[in-house]
């Protein structure tokens, strides 16, 4: 499934705050990661390609098990309200919806979904990877002790370098990085509800990754945002030039 967050490639992981000096252990789940992505990756990217039923089926599939997902979280907290309960709506429907409207404009459908995927996979990959190496101040200690500032950076300038090599224009780059943003904020938005409801993942459904919720929610901000995006450009519009 696309993204994510990402979506089924390394992602925005919680690497640790003070460098431990042991390699296996900032990189112990690497492999585990790449070969879930191997896996995972081409069926996306073939479901992309054709479009119609087959990336239509494979997002409602992911959304349904998301949906799932937060249900089963909630479930955690038998005083859970159902105000969060019912948050789950507008954390997983608009992006499950921009997702399936974008791909189905049928001049640029396909470029902009692919656009929106390459940039959240790059957020998320150069997060993991400057994250892991750098490791430093974390970013957001209340919501996600792991993350650090320097793993944000690594994402930021990864998702502006596809901006760049996409439209190689100020507008592009900059599209990019508001995207890459909303993909990191999405991250950020999941990581504060599962220490809410007190769950490490989501779920157990990718393995190295987690559940679906942990891998897509940078995707599912991200979709949101470049749905909005593509609205107030017209149908037919590039979302990068």
């Amino acid at each position: 499934m696309p993204g994510g967050s990402a979506a089924l490639v390394p992602a925005l992981a919680e690497p640790s705050t003070s460098r431990p000096g042991s390699a296996s252990v900032r990189w112990g789940d690497l492999r585990t990661r790449v070969i879930s992505a191997a896996v995972l990756v081409p069926l996306c990217l073939a479901c992309l390609w054709f479009g119609g039923l087959l990336w239509d089926g494979l997002v409602l599939l992911a959304g349904l098990g998301m949906a799932d997902e937060w249900r089963r979280l909630c479930a955690r907290r038998p005083d859970a309200k159902l105000g969060l309960r019912m948050l789950g709506v507008p954390a997983v429907l608009p992006g499950v919806v921009a997702m399936l409207w974008l791909r189905a404009d049928g001049e640029v459908g396909l470029a902009n979904i692919a656009f929106v995927m390459a940039l959240v996979w790059a957020s998320d990959i150069g997060a993991y990877a400057a994250g892991r190496s750098f490791g430093g101040r974390r970013l957001a200690p209340s919501i996600s002790p792991g993350k650090t500032w320097s793993g944000a950076a690594g994402g930021l300038v990864c998702a502006m370098l596809v901006g760049l090599v996409a439209g190689q224009s100020v507008r592009a780059v900059a599209t990019a990085a508001g995207l890459g943003i909303a993909s990191q904020l999405g991250d950020l938005a999941e990581s504060g509800f599962k220490r809410h409801v007190g769950a490490k993942d989501s779920g157990r459904s990718i393995p190295g990754h987690g559940g679906l919720l942990d891998r897509l929610d940078g995707m599912l901000a991200a979709a949101t945002l470049a749905g909005l995006l593509a609205l107030a450009l017209g149908r037919g519009a590039v979302l990068w030039q």
